[in-house]
């Protein structure tokens, strides 16, 4: 799945059309609240400005409404907090298509950036219009893609505009590159053992993963609340766990189908309140009291999952293990990223709330590959292909 990447091509004096991912998060007085998205794009933006390319930033910030008041998602704080990191002007465009965006990109100098405005103001952009797509990429000599948060997708950013581009060359940006490195290379030549770690709310946002890694992996871990729809398939009482009850008969299937691959909780950290100082209780998983709700795996399904986590080669983590914004409920996620930061494995933090527990334990610099997209993180796992992907320039 080798993709040529903007090292690869020369871009002096020409000017780069590159999708990247400031869809950062914004206070109400519209201050960038976090710019690591921006700071991740650093390398491949540096990459071309050293070189003496010309370089065209284009982005979505937010879930704009068409025809409504959308001035609170325009990128423009994103192109001055780049301009303040990068110690030089940033221009910004007005528009994403139009004549401030022609002039601007016009007016562009070897080593100059220029960031137009958020693509999602256009309506081409989410319906992958041939047209709008077809403006952009008259802008440019090479397209670059180091937006992999949104690599899953099918906008117009992502697909139509490197088609629209032609023979001109397609790459991938070095944060892209990163991700196919770990995420597909890792998953479709594992070291092994081989250990998957699935957490979060719902069994159904999982289904299609948890699939994938029974055919991959030798061992898949299961936590978070959807560990009690399992429990609720085997016959358990979870009290007032959250539990999707139309989802049983998958959990059977997939309980049936994993075998001894598929872990279970053997213990259940519980609350009589989604509070940190309510009454506290650990069971048997499957023996939840009526009054009581599951908030994390109790202590010997952590030291199990610690233990699959210390003998493996490679590990996937998706979804964390309980309540981890909320001590003593944490104690799960803690214990299974503590394993995670202490073995020797090829670990890979699946972004989301795996990326933010991982974070939050200070435990960055202590696995091999955290994900920046949530969502395609896990459609990569799921095995799907990207067409946003798929249409660049292969090496």
């Amino acid at each position: 799945m080798a993709k040529l990447s903007i090292a690869d091509v020369d871009v002096s004096g020409k000017k780069v059309l590159m999708r990247v991912d400031f869809n950062v998060p914004l206070d109400d007085s519209g201050s960038i609240t976090d710019d690591r998205r921006i700071q991740m794009a650093l390398p491949s933006i540096k990459s071309v400005v050293d070189r003496g390319g010309q370089l065209i930033l284009m982005s979505h910030l937010g879930r704009p409404e068409p025809g409504a008041d959308n001035s609170k998602y325009s990128l423009k704080p994103a192109a001055v907090r780049l301009g303040e990191i990068l110690g030089k002007e940033v221009a910004f465009a007005a528009d994403t298509v139009g004549d401030d965006a022609a002039a601007k990109v016009a007016a562009l100098t070897d080593g100059g950036v220029v960031v137009l405005e958020n693509l999602r103001f256009e309506k081409g952009e989410k319906k992958g219009d041939a047209e709008f797509a077809g403006k952009l990429a008259a802008f440019a000599d090479i397209y670059c893609n180091d937006a992999f948060g949104t690599c899953h997708r099918t906008d117009a950013s992502m697909v139509a505009v490197p088609e629209a581009m032609g023979v001109k060359p397609k790459v991938v940006g070095f944060l892209v590159e990163k991700e196919i490195k770990y995420l597909s290379d890792a998953i479709g030549n594992p070291k092994r053992p081989f250990v998957a770690i699935l957490g979060g709310a719902k069994v159904s946002d999982k289904i299609m993963v948890i699939k994938n890694l029974l055919g991959i992996c030798d061992k898949v871990l299961i936590g978070g609340a959807m560990a009690y729809t399992f429990s609720l398939a085997e016959g358990g009482k979870v009290g007032k766990s959250l539990v999707e009850k139309d989802k049983v008969d998958l959990a059977k299937e997939l309980i049936a189908a994993g075998g001894d691959k598929l872990v279970l909780p053997v213990d259940t950290h519980c609350g009589d309140a989604f509070s940190g100082d309510c009454n506290k209780v650990i069971v048997k998983s499957g023996e939840i009291p009526d009054d009581f709700e599951g908030l994390d795996i109790g202590p010997e399904t952590a030291k199990i999952y610690a233990d699959l986590v210390k003998d493996a080669q490679t590990v996937v983590w998706n979804g964390p293990m309980g309540v981890f914004e909320m001590p003593p409920f944490d104690a799960g996620t803690r214990a299974v990223a503590d394993a995670i930061a202490e073995s020797d494995a090829i670990s890979i933090i699946g972004g989301g709330d795996s990326a933010a527990a991982i974070g939050q334990f200070g435990l960055d610099d202590k696995v091999t590959h955290v994900s920046t997209g949530g969502g395609a993180s896990l459609s990569m796992l799921e095995g799907q292909a990207f067409k946003a992907v798929d249409v660049l320039d292969d090496k």
